[in-house]
């Protein structure tokens, strides 16, 4: 359910396409956690790398695409991100 492959290389003698799929794991992006939301591409990119989370994060999130528009919080990138509500759970056993 995480995960995934990176990148797909095709290739025959004449010619090589490489497809470059943006993946997100729980680990991933739980780097964006704390990141300033709402917050542009180039903002979570720069918070990214202050941040020293790693190369994957920053690839992925130059994958996004722009639209001008802020992001208002970890779903909008990564839209399979589990929420609390994710977990069904009765707090009363707790």
């Amino acid at each position: 359910m995480f995960f995934s492959c990176r990148k797909t290389i095709f290739a025959n003698k004449y010619n090589a396409l490489i497809f470059t799929v943006m993946y997100w794991t729980l680990e991933l992006a739980s780097y964006l956690d704390d990141a300033p939301w709402p917050a542009s591409k180039d903002e979570l990119i720069d918070y990214a790398i202050r941040s020293g989370a790693p190369l994957e994060v920053v690839e992925n999130l130059q994958e996004l695409e722009d639209d001008g528009e802020p992001f208002e919080s970890i779903e909008e990138v990564w839209s399979e991100y589990p929420t609390t509500e994710d977990y069904f759970f009765n707090e009363d056993e707790l």
